[in-house]
């Protein structure tokens, strides 16, 4: 590994722990504020169960993800960058069943009255603040992309696929700890 990877290493760790603080916080916010709110019977709305597909999804893009980083080091530069792009185009797709979950919680009962708008509401703040942070990973992923295309990566210089995978999987969990709560916290999930 060349010095120079070393110290972007070292900037993608601090940028993932920043980011996980501001998750935690924002997670153990929504908590505190869910919990109470829990006696409020409009705070009991479902979502929607596109959430569930849209996990599907995100789940898709970081397998791919991880396999590119697998790949890229036996210098197999197209099924590589095919990867990427395939995982980019998922991340696309979740985006859009996120957006669109987001909207039916928007249109559904819990905006339209009382004091339990602020849980669903918080539900799609949060929601809509990991998308932000896709939409950012579908940048980065579309870059990655093109400079494995071009063949900028190797079995020894592939950092940037390393931290794209490593970035995703963030993302998975950081999902998945706030479904799991959005669980919780509402009612459940409309089938």
């Amino acid at each position: 590994m060349l010095p120079n990877d070393r110290r972007y290493q070292l900037g993608g760790l601090l940028f993932l722990i920043s980011l996980s603080v501001f998750f935690v916080t924002s997670i153990l916010l929504y908590g505190i504020y869910a919990y109470t709110r829990r006696g409020d019977i409009q705070s009991t709305a479902p979502m929607p169960a596109s959430f569930l597909v849209s996990t599907v999804c995100l789940i898709v893009v970081s397998g791919l993800v991880h396999l590119a980083t697998r790949t890229v080091r036996r210098e197999r530069r197209g099924q590589t960058t095919l990867l990427l792009l395939a995982s980019a185009a998922s991340a696309v797709i979740f985006m859009g069943v996120q957006f669109y979950a987001m909207s039916e919680m928007l249109a559904g009962p819990a905006l339209q009255g009382g004091t339990g708008k602020g849980v669903a509401g918080m539900v799609v703040v949060l929601a809509l603040l990991h998308a932000l942070h896709v939409a950012g990973g579908v940048i980065a992923l579309g870059i990655v992309s093109v400079r494995s295309w071009l063949g900028h990566y190797d079995h020894e210089r592939h950092w940037p696929v390393d931290f794209s995978a490593q970035y995703w999987h963030f993302l998975d969990v950081v999902w998945l700890c706030m479904l799991v709560l959005f669980w919780f916290t509402t009612g459940g999930f409309a089938f």
